[in-house]
């Protein structure tokens, strides 16, 4: 079975990014429609979704009546979605652990899931069941509205553009999961949740040292 097609918009959005990285986009510059849609041989409908994204991913900034503009700096926004994602999911671990400690087998599948795509060097797994790891346990929280803010991020786009953005080891991020498991495993719900805070904070580490043109570390 083939894997669904990659929608155009991610692509677009991708090449956006990277242009940003590249300096090709700098901070305040004003992202065109047309010519993006030029660039990429395609119709203004998936330019506009693809800014649209990137704009509630905190990359760009619109502005009634006069456009898109490169948002200044562009990773503050990523930050702030690693600070907002790591306190949810902290309080997310801590109503989980006391359902999912006695079986962390769906969990730890994912993790080995993350690990298998690693070896096959498949960004677009990898990012799959890792949606999947913490989707689960924002689930197992039993709170709808924690789930409903969460998934309000756009949590596969978020970790695909992570990707992008700070290229990690696939095998590395996978292995990051694993503390979040073993924690939950104990029953420690205070345990789990100060790991699940922290996950998040070391892709805010890594995304300051990107910045600061340092090389990334995990």
């Amino acid at each position: 079975m083939k894997p669904p097609r990659r929608a155009l918009r991610h692509d677009v959005r991708d090449g956006i990014v990277r242009s940003i990285l590249d300096g090709e986009y700098r901070p305040g510059d004003r992202l065109i429609e047309m010519q993006i849609a030029k660039a990429y041989g395609t119709s203004q409908g998936p330019v506009r979704e693809a800014l649209r994204e990137l704009e509630m991913l905190g990359f760009v900034r619109s502005e009634m009546h006069r456009g898109t503009y490169v948002r200044d700096p562009w990773h503050l926004g990523m930050r702030e979605l690693f600070q907002v994602r790591g306190a949810l999911e902290e309080f997310a671990a801590r109503l989980a652990t006391p359902r999912l400690s006695e079986d962390v087998t769906a969990l730890q599948a994912e993790v080995d899931a993350m690990r298998e795509a690693a070896e096959r060097s498949d960004n677009r797994a990898a990012v799959e069941h890792s949606e999947r790891f913490h989707r689960h346990i924002v689930l197992a929280s039993e709170n709808q509205l924690l789930h409903t803010m969460w998934s309000s991020l756009c949590i596969s786009d978020h970790t695909a553009l992570t990707m992008v953005t700070l290229t990690p080891d696939l095998g590395v991020l996978a292995d990051s999961h694993q503390p979040i498991v073993d924690a939950i495993a104990t029953g420690d719900a205070e345990l789990a949740s100060e790991v699940s805070r922290r996950h998040q904070e070391g892709f805010i580490e890594m995304l300051a040292q990107a910045v600061d043109g340092a090389p990334v570390s995990a």
